[in-house]
């Protein structure tokens, strides 16, 4: 096989804010595979580093992807030991191979979502603003037929943070709207259990990564003594052994976990994890990470098969102005797959 690679930049239609601050522009790579002797047969697949979060955030990202190519064959062989520590080439790797399977016809995982009969729930994401933009959103994802809202907290005021959820509450009961927060580690470990004490008082589903990674013991206790389901995000990454992922679900004892394909080291590594979570009886669901349209389409097909009922968050593509053209199309608080739309051109 040969492969190419490149990067690609995506632009935010809005500034975006989390707990890391503004974001206007993500970089992601893409890698192409294909055949020497029929170039014709090819497959894509999305690189996608998060920079600042995902564990291939390194100088060497680069060289890596560039070696990654003049050395495809070695690594489709052995992408398991060899981009073990590499999770976002990985991730990229799998899907460009199921992608060259389908002869680049992006149906990488047919179902009846990708047969247009069939959706995918999602929830609607309110990201980090001032209270009255929030506001907004949240009025406007509901109108759009949200039944799952998800609120990023943590960059403004607790207490307003607390009354647009009151806001909610006040308007829509538990059976009409499920709502979600996630702190992205914003508590402090002294704070948290305080805080989410007082969060519990508007019926919130789960919470994700309510404290910094890392910090074990403290999200453990705070498991064990939460009103609120912890979900664990991004605390898994970085989790690249089966031992690790064993030793993080046997010491903290989750609720929840959120699996992203592209930050936990592709398909085959998120579905460890889920027979992990599975076997130790903790829910879980899965997120998308500001992919382009090609990696949260592999995402969405993916997730589909796997038959999960809990509202996923796989809304993201709909946030760049620059994104390639697919049939994926959020309406109606899901995720849809319209097969007459066709696929634009990514130009490298």
């Amino acid at each position: 096989m040969v492969a190419r690679c490149f990067p690609y930049y995506l632009d935010f239609r809005f500034d975006a804010g989390t707990s890391r601050g503004i974001l206007r522009k993500k970089e992601t790579w893409f890698l192409e595979i294909y055949d020497p002797l029929d170039p014709s047969k090819k497959g894509i697949g999305e690189c996608a580093i998060f920079r600042g979060l995902s564990y291939d955030d390194r100088p060497e990202y680069a060289a890596k992807m560039s070696e990654v190519c003049q050395n495809i064959d070695r690594y489709i062989s052995n992408a398991s030991t060899l981009l073990a520590e590499w999770p976002a080439i990985r991730f990229g790797l799998e899907t460009a191979l199921a992608d060259l399977q389908c002869k680049d016809a992006k149906i990488l995982f047919p179902s009846a979502f990708t047969d247009g009969t069939d959706f995918i729930p999602i929830n609607g994401l309110i990201w980090m603003d001032r209270k009255e933009k929030m506001l907004l959103s949240i009025r406007k994802k509901i109108d759009e037929g949200f039944k799952c809202i998800k609120l990023k907290i943590g960059a403004i005021d607790f207490e307003e943070e607390l009354s647009l959820l009151a806001f909610i509450r006040k308007e829509y009961a538990v059976k009409d709207i499920e709502i979600r927060v996630d702190a992205n580690g914003a508590f402090a470990p002294d704070q948290a259990l305080e805080k989410l004490n007082r969060l519990s008082a508007f019926s919130i589903h789960s919470i994700e990564q309510p404290i910094k990674q890392g910090q074990i013991e403290a999200m453990a206790e705070l498991c064990c003594k939460t009103p609120i389901p912890i979900a664990l995000d991004e605390e898994l990454i970085g989790c690249n052994t089966p031992e690790g992922r064993r030793n993080l679900i046997t010491m903290i004892k989750p609720a929840y976990i959120i699996l992203k394909p592209s930050l936990v080291g592709g398909f085959s590594a998120t579905k460890e994890w889920i027979d992990l979570a599975n076997e130790f009886q903790t829910d879980w669901w899965i997120t998308s990470a500001l992919e382009s349209n090609i990696g949260l389409n592999a995402i969405a097909q993916w997730t589909y098969v796997h038959r999960n009922e809990l509202p996923q968050g796989l809304g993201t593509g709909q946030l760049f102005h620059n994104n390639i053209s697919s049939p994926l199309l959020v309406e109606k608080g899901g995720l849809y797959y319209h097969k007459s739309t066709p696929w634009g051109v990514l130009n490298s």
